[in-house]
């Protein structure tokens, strides 16, 4: 492996506020919070938190007007306290014209191209001619560029943030569920902008899989870099799950983007509260920001040829802080168990028991797709949009699971979706095999795959139905 001078990918800058982003900039970090935006007075609370933990940028969920007019009176509370320094974000699904009233607010909207101006996705194949695919386009154009005179009016940036489980039904049409798809997803709106001269864009990719996340940055880069674009891209695996689960899988994910120069801001995505994701963004962004002579004073990263054609990608550290070591074993192994289409991680470090070191090789191979050996737990980190406690209904699920494995040890081989709210579900747990979502206060509702089985079940039932479901099949 040659590990040369660590450099990153050159981007344009991207204003938000007084905080620039991309360039020879830091990587910056952000993340979202999780009460309702209408709670202005818990909002600031959570906002000064973040503050204070390392959030240089915090994103909202802005379901309405409603949720704009909160957004204004958090900014104005916040500003005597902060300043500039933490731009808030909206963001914004499937309702154009409440983009318009927040880009009149914060310092940015994050859109989603995959429901900006196209319908709520119904999972349908819908049989396009050229045509009608450049009608679609030229009504995107229209309503986009009607948003972005208004950003330039009101100096706001612009989040284009694609998710692989909201791609739009015209995009699957004629895309498929595919990193082609969620790239062209982008480029869509990208053309628009270039062509209107408005330059303040972040552009954000993600999904829980972390081989389909990476793969679909890397494509995206390509075919930027093709029609002579660069944009800053903010990484994230989204629905990465809580505790160490979801900290090795988001270092998977970001870090193998990271290790190639690829990122500008970062978050990682935790069912947890959002002051607990800044840390472990840090971490990685302080790891890979290290010259290399440092990074790798106390890392021996290496693979060979076993007699079997599969490869076995051995890392040997003697980082002393496990926290650190799970981060950084996971950051640098998940590029290399893709690029060498290893079946075997081997980890040595002489801080730590072999059982230890045994159970995060298995985590770090699941995590990167290439193993399952445990039910696989897919959550959204929440927002104000949840419908439940996210976090003691994460741990009651697993804890139902882990027993009813004992007994069907074929639960081992699920990936389970558990969403706050219609919005995530069911077509953010794209690649999950079932569902827990959110449906109403104290209602949840079961899914296979994206096809609802039974709906707004009282939550306290919710999950033994769910297991009864999957071992009657």
């Amino acid at each position: 492996m040659d590990f040369a001078n660590y450099t990153r990918r050159k981007t344009s800058t991207t204003q938000v506020g007084k905080l620039c982003i991309g360039s020879d900039y830091p990587i910056r970090i952000q993340t979202m919070a999780n009460t309702s935006t209408n709670d202005i007075e818990g909002s600031v609370s959570q906002a000064l938190r973040c503050r204070e933990a390392g959030a240089e940028l915090l994103r909202y969920t802005t379901q309405g007007v409603r949720e704009v007019e909160s957004l204004r009176k958090i900014h104005e509370l916040l500003q005597p306290q902060v300043g500039d320094s933490l731009p808030l974000v909206a963001d914004v699904h499937f309702q154009a014209n409440v983009a318009d009233e927040a880009a009149k607010v914060v310092e940015k909207v994050r859109i989603n191209p995959g429901n900006y101006i196209d319908p709520a996705r119904k999972f349908k194949h819908i049989d396009y001619t050229d045509d009608d695919y450049a009608a679609e386009l030229m009504r995107l154009r229209e309503r986009f560029t009607a948003f972005l005179n208004i950003c330039k009016a009101h100096k706001t940036a612009v989040r284009l943030g694609v998710n692989h489980g909201s791609l739009s039904d015209r995009i699957m049409s004629r895309y498929g569920d595919t990193p082609a798809g969620m790239t062209e997803s982008v480029m869509e709106f990208l053309r628009v902008a270039v062509d209107e001269q408005f330059s303040d864009i972040v552009i954000s990719i993600k999904a829980s899989n972390t081989r389909v996340m990476v793969d679909t940055v890397r494509l995206l880069v390509q075919q930027m870099d093709k029609e002579q674009m660069a944009f800053p891209l903010h990484l994230g695996v989204t629905e990465a799950g809580e505790g160490e689960d979801g900290r090795i899988k988001s270092a998977v994910g970001i870090g193998a983007l990271l290790a190639e120069g690829i990122g500008d801001t970062i978050r990682v995505s935790l069912s947890e509260a959002p002051e607990a994701e800044i840390p472990v963004a840090r971490a990685l962004r302080d790891y890979f920001a290290e010259p290399d002579s440092i990074r790798y004073s106390h890392v021996d990263v290496r693979s060979q040829k076993s007699e079997v054609r599969n490869a076995v990608v051995e890392y040997s550290s003697s980082q002393a802080d496990w926290a650190l070591f799970q981060l950084q074993a996971a950051a640098e192994c998940g590029r290399l168990l893709w690029a060498e289409d290893a079946k075997e991680l081997r980890l040595i470090n002489p801080h730590f028991g072999a059982e230890e070191l045994e159970r995060l090789s298995k985590d770090i191979l699941q995590a990167a797709g290439v193993m399952r050996y445990k039910t696989e737990f897919v959550s959204c980190p929440g927002c104000g949009r949840t419908l439940f406690g996210l976090e003691e209904t994460i741990a009651a699920i697993k804890a139902a699971f882990r027993e009813a494995e004992k007994d069907h040890p074929e639960l081992r081989t699920l990936k389970i979706g558990v969403m706050g709210c219609i919005v995530n579900g069911p077509g953010e747990m794209a690649d999950a095999d079932y569902g827990y979502v959110g449906a109403a206060r104290g209602k949840v509702s079961l899914y296979k795959g994206k096809t609802c089985i039974q709906m707004n079940i009282p939550q306290e039932e919710a999950v033994d139905k769910l297991i009864e479901f999957i071992i009657s099949e």
